[in-house]
């Protein structure tokens, strides 16, 4: 059967027999022909969805607390329609059953979907649950990718060969017969993929660990219940999940970002913490300072989603509390900074005038902790931020404003630090610059050095492009005095969205929404996307 024919023509020849034998999506719930029952408390995350009311039945996997993966074709009204589902709550009333290898009891957990979040161009779908199960350990999404000749057991609470409406979980081997970008063809051995099944679970288990590598797509349904019986083909087409960890974890995360308390955003700060570079697959992180000194980091998403564009957070400094203060209650401002050894860093003024490098930060906190100040004269710096500044190509070069309107620039910081020997003044005292109330750097109009954001008291918001030794080269209005950017709050640049250049801006503003505007660059910022509120 998988003779790695172009997937164009084994994909049609599947869902053309589906068409033939009935959808793969039912009115009644089936499971894999011939494949034993089981009640392996380790296939407890496999779940039962009732779509409609019992007008259709799917399978699926419980990869979160609150969140089951499964095929989009569940949802769609037409075969071969995954791509026209959308993110929203699901037209049929779906109730997902989960918890239990046998669901004609009061066991296990029944909860409502609320919400689809569909991936294009895949038969999948991440499918909400109205609030989180207990006592159900979700299984994990493997990162490796199959091979032939593997062997994955396929569960499912679908038709079998003698049961129209089974109530048990059902498991059976298939081998692995081709890979392709996306999908997976398989064969079972006295086993088939039936109606009911659609969604299921594809599974390995490794050091002992079951984990997810696919969904189940469509089948030939040899030998279901309800099929031709000439119909002998026990072949199926499964969608890959090994490849988009990073989308479920940023999918399950989706809920729990908007809920932080944003109004309480006091700093923020970019880089690379976590991993990835400029053009790689990995865009920055955030992290970001509270009222209450907690500091979290916020793990950047791998793909191009400006409505979601981070997938994780930790915890890298715990809040005041009444006995103690944190730390970070004394940091005045902080900027990410890169100090060139693969990793990105942070920069911190210090409430006494310190200032502080610590040369590599990621999820387990703050590292190599350098002193590069420790003077009364650092408490009149207002503004801080770190940028690409000169020819060196990282992003350590120190840009500080001062509250007599002074602006110096701090370069090659990890070999200089900030001695007043090292800096270049940009702009003597004045009493324009004492008005600049946010500062941030980016790239925005692709200059040879890095360009500087400023909002200003009255609202107004420029861009000043490829600041460099020798100052600024002219001036780009992005808002005019008296614009809404009078309630820009904190404001930060990164490479958020597209992760070519740190051309994305985020705003925290006044009424204690967030916003995201992507790819700011010269001729304005190109509309806001909201991220909260």
């Amino acid at each position: 059967m998988y003779s790695k024919p172009p997937r164009t023509s084994w994909m049609t020849g599947l869902v053309a027999a589906s068409v033939v034998a009935g959808s793969l999506v039912a009115a009644s719930p089936a499971l894999a022909v011939s494949g034993g029952t089981t009640a392996d408390a380790n296939h407890a995350f496999t779940a039962k969805l009732d779509i409609g009311n019992g007008q259709r039945s799917c399978s699926g996997a419980l990869v979160d607390k609150q969140w089951v993966l499964t095929a989009a074709s569940c949802f769609t009204a037409e075969a071969g329609k995954n791509d026209a589902l959308t993110d929203g709550p699901p037209k049929l009333k779906t109730t997902v059953t989960v918890g239990s290898t046998d669901v004609s009891g009061s066991a296990g957990h029944r909860e409502d979907v609320v919400e689809l979040a569909p991936y294009p161009g895949r038969d999948l779908v991440m499918a909400k649950l109205a609030k989180p199960v207990a006592g159900v350990t979700p299984v994990a999404v493997g990162t490796t990718a199959p091979t032939e000749g593997e062997q994955l057991t396929v569960t499912g609470f679908g038709r079998t060969k003698t049961e129209w409406v089974p109530d048990k979980l059902h498991a059976a081997a298939f081998t692995v017969d081709s890979v392709r970008d996306g999908a997976l063809g398989l064969t079972g051995k006295n086993a088939s993929v039936c109606k009911g099944d659609t969604g299921g679970p594809a599974l390995r288990e490794k050091d002992g660990q079951v984990e997810l590598v696919a969904v189940n797509s469509t089948s030939w349904q040899g030998g279901c219940l309800g099929t031709d019986p000439a119909e002998t083909r026990t072949g199926a087409v499964d969608a890959r999940v090994d490849d988009l960890n990073d989308w479920v974890s940023k999918v399950r995360y989706r809920g729990v970002f908007p809920n932080a308390p944003w109004g309480k955003a006091t700093h923020v700060a970019s880089g690379y913490f976590t991993g990835g570079s400029a053009g790689g697959t990995r865009h920055m992180d955030l992290i970001v300072r509270w009222t209450d000194a907690e500091m979290t980091l916020y793990q950047g998403g791998d793909d191009k989603d400006a409505k979601h564009p981070f997938v994780a957070e930790y915890r890298l400094a715990a809040p005041n509390t009444p006995k103690k203060k944190s730390t970070w209650d004394y940091a005045r401002q902080i900027t990410g900074a890169s100090f060139g050894n693969g990793s990105d860093g942070l920069v911190v003024r210090w409430v006494d005038g310190e200032v502080t490098q610590y040369t590599h930060v990621d999820k387990d906190g703050f590292h190599g902790e350098k002193m590069l100040a420790k003077s009364a004269d650092w408490t009149k710096a207002t503004q801080i931020t770190a940028g690409r500044y000169t020819g060196n190509a990282q992003r350590d070069d120190l840009l500080v404003v001062w509250n007599d309107g002074r602006v110096t620039l701090h370069p090659d910081l990890d070999t200089n630090g900030v001695k007043p020997a090292s800096q270049k003044v940009l702009t003597k005292a004045n009493t324009t610059w004492q008005h600049a109330t946010q500062i941030t750097s980016g790239e925005f109009t692709g200059k040879k050095t890095a360009d500087l954001l400023v909002r200003w008291s009255d609202g107004e918001a420029t861009i000043y492009p490829g600041v460099d030794t020798a100052g600024f080269h002219g001036e780009i209005q992005l808002r005019p005095a008296k614009s809404p950017w009078s309630g820009a709050t904190v404001v930060g640049a990164g490479a958020f969205v597209a992760n070519e250049r740190p051309n994305d801006v985020i705003v925290r503003w006044a009424d204690q929404s967030l916003g995201i505007y992507p790819g700011v660059d010269a001729q304005g910022t190109h509309g806001e996307i909201k991220l909260v509120g």
